[in-house]
Order: structure tokens, then sequence, then C-alpha cells
């Protein structure tokens, strides 16, 4: 599973990035985490608001930091 955060490496996408990767590791799953600040990368793939989480090419979150169990449940 490729995890994707976008932002600007703010203290908020950081957060993001801690809350999806406790996530992952709560539904012992495999994972590779990216980190994604370009501009250009960011409105290439479709995100309006950051920071933004993306699961392999979904993306789940925009604009706002979900818990580790919000983001469980969206996993499940």
């Amino acid at each position: 599973m490729k995890i994707s955060i976008y932002g600007s490496g703010c203290a908020k996408c950081q957060a993001l990035a801690k809350n999806a990767e406790a996530a992952a590791q709560a539904l012992d799953l495999e994972y590779e985490i990216e980190k994604v600040t370009d501009v250009n990368r960011i409105i290439d793939a479709g995100i309006m608001r950051t920071p933004a989480l993306m699961i392999d090419d979904d993306i789940l979150v925009e604009g706002k930091v979900p818990t580790p169990d919000e983001i469980r449940q969206m996993l499940s």
C-alpha cells in the first residue's frame, strides 16, 4: 500500500503522516509513505486543499487531519 501525504510540510501535514502511519501499523499493513511538497505535483494530483491523504490512487482526505482511528476505519 502506498500512503501519500500532500502538503507544504507544515505541522498539520506532519500530524497527518504520523496518524496515517499509526493507522497502517494498527492494521498490520505493509505500506510505504511518500510526502509530496511540490506544488505542481499537488495540483496534478487534483488536490485542492492540504493537507491531503492519498492511499494508492484514491484521495481519502483533503484539508483536515483525521485521527488514527478515523484513518483506520477508512482503510478497513
